[in-house]
């Protein structure tokens, strides 16, 4: 894994040159309370931190191989005639352990803001193969990142019940990462739709 001090290729959150998001901070305010995500969901958060700190190469383990058993979602790392790419999937599955991470620490304040869109548009043309330089595919469809919000949520469960908290605060981590999840979704979504938005 990764530390702070060596952060995965193409990580950009604390570059200071990384574009501030058209999101504005009275939109995120508004996401937030539309998730209900309040100061106890932060908390949690933190509390799953922890808890997930350990177990980052297994979480991935689980979320690749989920990946890796739909053609039509490896396909989105893949050469334009189906080849998988391992480099670019060893560096993207980099970049997913921070998110885990950054998810459950990192304050949702401007810096998060703008790297939440670089996240965003890496998933769309022309972004999506630019920063790995892959051959892959020129985008991935907007449906796709907001369904993968049920497996990235189902499957996290059992992670953080493996800290030994109640079965309450394990809720409430879950609830905690199934909120932020949807509020990041919302936010990847901002460059697909566009004044629509």
């Amino acid at each position: 894994m990764t530390s702070p001090e060596h952060p995965p290729a193409g990580y950009t959150h604390d570059d200071p040159e990384l574009a501030p998001s058209p999101v504005t901070r009275a939109d995120l305010d508004g996401i937030l309370a539309s998730v209900l995500f309040g100061p106890e969901d932060q908390a949690a958060l933190r509390t799953a931190g922890e808890v997930l700190s350990g177990q980052i190469e297994e979480v991935l383990d689980v979320w690749y191989g989920f990946v890796g058993a739909h053609p039509h979602l490896v396909a989105y790392f893949s050469t334009p005639d189906g080849a998988p790419i391992t480099d670019y999937l060893a560096r993207v599955r980099a970049r997913f352990g921070r998110w885990i991470i950054d998810t459950c620490t990192r304050p949702y304040d401007e810096r998060w803001l703008a790297y939440q869109h670089e996240i965003a548009l890496r998933h769309t043309e022309p972004y999506k193969n630019r920063t790995d330089h892959a051959d892959s595919v020129p985008h991935i469809p907007l449906r796709h990142l907001i369904a993968f919000i049920y497996p990235i949520t189902a499957t996290i469960r059992p992670f953080l019940a493996a800290g030994g908290h109640s079965p309450e605060e394990v809720d409430a981590m879950h609830q905690a990462w199934f909120k932020s999840v949807t509020l990041q979704i919302a936010l990847w979504s901002q460059p697909y739709a566009g004044r629509a938005w």
